[in-house]
């Protein structure tokens, strides 16, 4: 176990720069940084949200969200809106531009994603997306913090 634990943690690694190259290959396109996309697309997939939602959401701290969705308000991607619970304080929301910027970004991502396995099987194509979100949804549900007590490991 611990050599393939090894081997894709190498594998992740290389994605990560990988995806790092992409988000500044956003960034420098209109000048937004590219994490702020990540606050965009959070607020497109669960709605609405005051800025400590967000910030939670997206396991940032409150002043990096603040700085990178004010970028998000200022291009008019997202709006600040009076809250229906309490008009002291505003929500966060998509705008049609956001919309259509993040459409743009998704459709970038589906044609490069869709070369790259191209070429693959059918059935190599269907194991890989089932097994990474295995993959994905085992790592969300444990603590890193706590020692692994599945199938009797500790």
């Amino acid at each position: 176990m611990v050599e393939f634990a090894e081997q894709l943690g190498t594998q992740l690694l290389r994605l990560q720069r990988l995806r790092e190259r992409n988000i500044a290959q956003i960034s420098s396109s209109d000048g937004v940084d590219g994490a702020a996309y990540v606050c965009l697309f959070r607020l497109l997939r669960d709605g609405p949200m005051r800025s400590s939602e967000l910030a939670a959401m997206v396991n940032s701290d409150p002043s990096t969200v603040s700085r990178q969705v004010t970028q998000l308000v200022e291009r008019g991607h997202v709006e600040r809106l009076p809250d229906k619970r309490d008009g002291r304080a505003f929500v966060l929301a998509v705008t049609e531009s956001g919309r259509e910027v993040a459409a743009a970004i998704q459709q970038r991502r589906t044609d490069t994603l869709g070369r790259v396995i191209g070429g693959w099987e059918l059935d190599d194509r269907a194991s890989l997306v089932a097994l990474l979100d295995r993959f994905l949804t085992d790592y969300e549900t444990i603590r890193t913090d706590q020692p692994d007590r599945r199938a009797g490991n500790v």
